[in-house]
């Protein structure tokens, strides 16, 4: 076995003895019953979890305990930290404060023991002694009292046939450690805890192995042989980085320790306080595995799906793979004064400069896209080109339109989160049919400083990343307006600011039009379709008022308008296309969003598909080859494009109702797919087919493939894709 194989095979037996941490207030009950559902999912079985000295003699804590401990041991090994002064016995009236009697810490221990001691087989000597939040050593100068305290403890602990864990380090301190080796108080410890939270609270880029040295160095000084434990170890996702709590999870199992924890399993809810205080400092509340909405981030995805391996290729992939961008101050600003309106002459050079680098749209596309694309003709090829950005480029639009640039020897960026479960197949896919063509940087539209750093080397953008559901937009209208808006606001701030503004373009949503409810329909036992026969003939034009509804209507279409302002207001080329309904390959799709693949799928599964409504609204779909056509010819055009919005769909001649897409897939499956009923929802549009005429005019793009041939396309797609791999990625209703 190569040294690399023996790390890699250490590292994954460390994450299968992995243990979590959450800390559970009295009354927790939903809570407790969530996160032992969550250690059964990611297959952990430890858990550390606070004993507060102080709770038990608040009201209701006996009760808690005496339910919360048999209940947790039950399903995992518990590691109970015993921490905590009651107000009421320490030097001040602080749970911080050392305690007046030292000996009443080893008394308590003595009784938890007597009552709990089934339940646990280590005993955890307080929490981050050297910590002000947990230790007042203002009031225990040389930590005397705390010697005292848990010297006492521990020998006592021991009598009573446990193990003893000293308590973490926060920071590590090889000094005072070996202060409390000085006192003879390391010779009843059987475990020495350490914390760290690189890139949070630790910014000295020391690596673990070395951080574990200094501590094994003060043990073996003073002839000592605890074990090692990182009893706190974690990432803040406070910044929406997601994927640096992953890579640090990673970084962590090539640690030398005997035993790591993992904190924590979830975000601290924002209308909680935290020691520090309210909101006093926000990194604090974002440590989860899942965030305060209960919504799994990126880590606890990968954790779950995969395990070890998940983990191990998502951090190989932003590792090799990644673009390296990272939130250093700009080195060459471009200064304030600059950013004026661009003049007439500069856009006509910036359109020159990107009109030639754009590919010829009409050669280089494929019909096929569940096949590794064919190399497109030798005249798309170019030389060295500023790669093409697109943001949510995993998702279903992105990867379509990732292979048809890659096909065209085009470089391309992908810049997404990864928040969508599925698309870690979209980047699989596109790393294996093109290779290094492909970067793949696993990151959030709202962190704006390395967002900035992308858009600076780029010749393209196209902005897809989203928030794509009205019910989620109701559920946290405020992570949707960070999304939709605000990091929608990041790309045109950022490609205002480069030195060469790369042209943007921005997908919206025919949602921007709201209900649509003034417009006369009329019923068929079908669809409804617009008593103007006009209307009926034409679809919805761009010259219809706008009219925000739901929380997504409102970021999408407040973004939708800030893109245009932009292009107006300082000359930036960008153009919008409002979008109806997009369905093809690569489309993981729920009844939130991508409706066409979320009925195929669960017929495919003979599951039931709920109906909102009565089924007879009608929309245009468009097969995502042809959304790819016209997102090229946006580009190619945009100097006649700039600061215009375009409806985009399948048009009058590509439509469907409900009821008529479910004869279509009964049809292709070969059973009558299964439905159930439920109301209308917020926000539901009865009519919707889109007017095309005027990108049409602009570009000359028209929709090629049929609902017919597109839904039995996508149908096929769907049905390699459980074939070959036993099933369809799981979908769950995601922000």
């Amino acid at each position: 076995m190569t040294s690399a194989a023996a790390a890699s095979a250490a590292a994954r037996e460390r994450m299968a003895g992995i243990g979590v941490i959450e800390w559970l207030r009295i009354g927790d009950v939903e809570r407790v019953t969530q996160l032992i559902e969550d250690m059964r999912e990611l297959r952990v079985r430890r858990l550390r979890t606070q004993f507060s000295w102080a709770d038990w003699h608040a009201p209701g804590g006996e009760d808690w305990y005496s339910w919360l401990l048999p209940r947790l041991a039950a399903e995992c090994e518990v590691l109970p930290c015993f921490t905590y002064t009651p107000p009421s016995l320490g030097i001040e009236a602080r749970t911080a404060s050392p305690p007046r009697d030292p000996k009443a810490y080893a008394d308590f221990l003595d009784l938890m023991i007597t009552r709990f001691g089934a339940h646990f087989e280590w005993v955890e000597l307080w929490n981050e002694p050297n910590n002000l939040n947990d230790w007042d050593w203002h009031l225990d100068h040389n930590w005397e009292i705390f010697s005292s305290m848990v010297g006492q403890a521990a020998y006592w602990v021991r009598q009573r046939g446990k193990k003893t864990l000293l308590g973490g380090m926060c920071p590590t301190d090889p000094n005072w450690l070996g202060m409390l080796a000085d006192r003879g108080v390391l010779e009843h410890i059987d475990a020495v805890g350490i914390h760290g939270f690189p890139g949070t609270w630790d910014f000295r880029e020391r690596s673990w192995s070395d951080t574990i040295s200094d501590v094994r160095a003060v043990l073996e000084q003073h002839a000592v042989k605890p074990q090692i434990w990182l009893t706190e170890v974690g990432y803040s996702t406070w910044r929406h980085d997601e994927i640096e709590q992953l890579r640090q999870l990673r970084t962590v199992l090539d640690a030398p320790a005997d035993r790591i924890y993992w904190y924590a399993a979830n975000d601290l809810h924002d209308s909680l306080s935290h020691q520090d205080g309210f909101h006093e400092d926000e990194r604090h509340y974002h440590f989860g595995l899942r965030d305060a909405h209960g919504r799994p981030k990126l880590l606890y995805r990968m954790w779950a799906a995969s395990g070890f391996d998940g983990v191990e290729e998502i951090a190989s992939l932003q590792h090799h793979h990644g673009t390296g961008l990272s939130r250093a101050p700009d080195k060459d600003p471009v200064s304030v004064a600059s950013l004026a309106a661009l003049p007439p002459e500069r856009q006509r050079a910036d359109d020159a400069d990107q009109t030639a680098s754009a590919p010829e749209h009409d050669t280089a596309r494929q019909d096929t896209p569940a096949q590794a694309p064919q190399r497109p003709p030798a005249r798309l090829r170019s030389g060295q080109q500023r790669p093409v950005l697109i943001t949510g480029g995993a998702g279903f639009v992105g990867t379509n339109l990732a292979a048809r640039l890659l096909a065209a020897d085009r470089p391309v960026l992908i810049y997404d989160n990864l928040s969508r479960p599925g698309v870690e197949h979209n980047v699989r896919w596109l790393r294996a049919c093109f290779g290094d063509r492909l970067q793949v940087e696993i990151a959030d539209v709202r962190d704006r400083h390395l967002l900035r750093e992308a858009v600076a080397g780029v010749g393209q953008v196209f902005h897809f990343a989203a928030q794509v559901a009205v019910t989620s937009s109701l559920e946290d209208p405020a992570t949707d307006f960070d999304i939709n808006l605000r990091g929608t606001f990041n790309v045109l701030e950022a490609a205002r600011r480069a030195r060469r503004p790369p042209p943007v373009v921005f997908t919206s949503t025919n949602k921007v039009y709201g209900a649509i409810d003034d417009v006369a329909l009329e019923a068929t036992d079908s669809r409804y379709q617009p008593r103007d026969a006009a209307l009926r003939a034409a679809g919805i034009g761009e010259s219809r008022p706008l009219d925000f509804h739901s929380p997504y209507g409102c970021s999408k279409g407040g973004a939708d308008q800030y893109v245009l302002d932009y292009a107006r207001s300082y000359g930036l080329p960008a153009a919008v296309l409002r979008m109806s309904c997009i369905y093809g390959p690569h489309q993981f799709g729920t009844e939130d969003q991508g409706w066409v693949a979320h009925f195929l799928i669960r017929a495919l599964e003979r599951q039931p598909i709920t109906i909102y409504g009565d089924g007879r609204q009608v929309r245009d779909i468009l097969f995502v080859e042809d959304l790819v056509d016209a997102l090229l010819l946006c580009q190619e055009r945009m100097p006649q494009l700039r600061g215009r919005a375009f409806n985009i769909g399948g048009g009058p001649a590509n439509t469907t109702s409900l009821i008529e897409l479910l004869e279509r897939i009964g049809a292709l499956a070969g059973h009558t797919p299964k439905v159930t009923r439920a109301p209308w929802r917020t926000g539901d549009q009865r009519y919707y087919v889109s007017d095309t005429r005027a990108l049409g005019k602009a570009t000359g793009w028209a929709p090629r493939v049929g609902v017919a041939d597109g839904v039995a396309r996508l149908h096929h797609w769907l049905h390699a894709q459980r074939s070959g791999s036993g099933q369809i990625p799981a979908r769950r209703h995601v922000a």
